[in-house]
């Protein structure tokens, strides 16, 4: 039989690889989809709550978008490894939480860039990773489901306010937590979105146009040691806790292992050089990773890097539409930003106070701290996630001194 020719032989091939190459980019595109609308409420939330005018909201969101874009790409492409990230959404929560502390949105500022030294410092130096690792998992998780919890009540107040607009949105998400879990929040946004522009529409108000084009606010840093101890440090170790140390984990889980100082170092460069312009922190990702890291992204491991490629370029083009996001929620009806954000983290609360009670000889611990946090109430001019950080760390040592003795 003849042998081929080259041209007719290698036909074939340029068509299978645009068919596999088609299923990364996908994956990639999903990735950045569902990080960016299940949480990008979270974080308008939690600038805002600093201090943050809806400008400076808009700044961070865009700002967050390019360093973990550039991020991602970075590290996605350098190592041949589907390494996402993300921006903290239980950092976003824990600054809602937290309010406006001494020296107003400069102070916060000047805390999301000592949180992005830290993470660096922990790329470089072990003990301090070894440090936040030490921190008992009942405590870290029940300070973070104490700050969780404020934002989970939001969309039950926001149904009295606005019912028109925010009772269609809660049934769309608990359908589709029926039947396609992965899709709820985003379907919750869009159904979020529709509401507030009908809304719009109906009591004619207006929508300045200007403030749709993306731009960044850039703010000099004040260095408030209130805002250190209140924000910095209990950013930084929600973060770790919550964001890298799980992200390294979903990595691992699909024999993936993380470069551990590049990580740390790109993402800790990426949210110092983000804060002046209000992004609060960027991270490995934890639950997204898993869909660029899976083998639905590609059935070869050693491409599935090109998913987190494209989820980075993804983020780019989402970054241009983060001033109009912000301009249409500052027009909404009362409640629409709340309740979205509010339904994006039932279950990252869920998770959190089963982490807080699994322990049962630590469990009184765990509730001090999550009640401290869910208060609010600071002292000293300290929010209250560090202060049930503190207290829930002394009571879980005097319970243990008493029940080993």
């Amino acid at each position: 039989m003849s042998r081929l020719s080259p041209a007719l032989a290698d036909t074939p091939a340029p068509v299978h690889r645009e068919a596999r190459l088609a299923q990364p980019v996908g994956a990639g595109v999903v990735t950045a989809l569902v990080g960016f609308t299940s949480s990008f409420a979270v974080v308008l939330s939690g600038l805002t709550a600093v201090g943050a005018t809806p400008a400076q909201a808009a700044s961070g969101l865009l700002v967050l978008c390019l360093t973990l874009a550039i991020g991602m790409m970075l590290l996605s492409y350098r190592y041949r490894l589907p390494i996402t990230l993300a921006w903290s959404t239980p950092g976003a929560a824990l600054l809602a939480g937290t309010g406006s502390v001494a020296g107003g949105w400069a102070a916060a500022v000047g805390a999301f860039a000592i949180t992005g030294v830290l993470i660096v410092i922990t790329g470089l130096w072990q003990r301090l990773g070894n440090l936040v690792a030490a921190i008992p998992v009942e405590i870290a998780q029940a300070m973070l489901a104490g700050v969780l919890l404020p934002l989970c009540l939001a969309p039950v107040k926001a149904v009295q306010a606005s019912p028109a607009v925010v009772v269609p949105v809660i049934v769309v998400w608990l359908v589709l937590q029926r039947f396609a879990k992965r899709w709820a929040v985003i379907a919750a946004f869009a159904t979020a979105a529709i509401g507030a522009g009908i809304s719009i529409a109906v009591q004619h108000k207006h929508l300045d146009l200007a403030a749709m084009r993306p731009s960044l606010e850039l703010t000099v840093p004040h260095w408030s040691w209130q805002a250190m101890i209140g924000i910095a440090i209990p950013l930084y170790i929600v973060t770790m806790a919550s964001q890298n140390i799980p992200g390294t984990a979903v990595m691992k889980s699909f024999d993936y292992q993380v470069p551990w100082r590049a990580s740390m170092s790109v993402t800790g460069i990426g949210t110092v050089l983000g804060a002046p312009a209000g992004g609060h922190a960027i991270n490995l990702a934890a639950i997204s990773a898993a869909l660029s890291a899976a083998p639905a992204a590609h059935p070869d491991p050693k491409r599935r890097w090109i998913a987190a490629c494209t989820a980075g370029a993804s983020y780019l083009i989402l970054a241009l539409g983060s001033a109009a996001l912000v301009t249409l929620i500052a027009t909404a009806p009362k409640g629409t930003l709340e309740t979205v954000a509010g339904l994006a983290l039932l279950a990252t609360l869920a998770a959190a106070l089963a982490g807080a009670l699994k322990s049962e000889q630590h469990r009184e611990a765990g509730v001090v701290t999550f009640l401290i946090a869910a208060s609010g109430v600071g002292f000293l001019g300290i929010g209250a996630a560090f202060w049930a950080l503190v207290v829930g760390l002394v009571v879980r040592k005097v319970l243990a001194h008493r029940k080993d003795s």
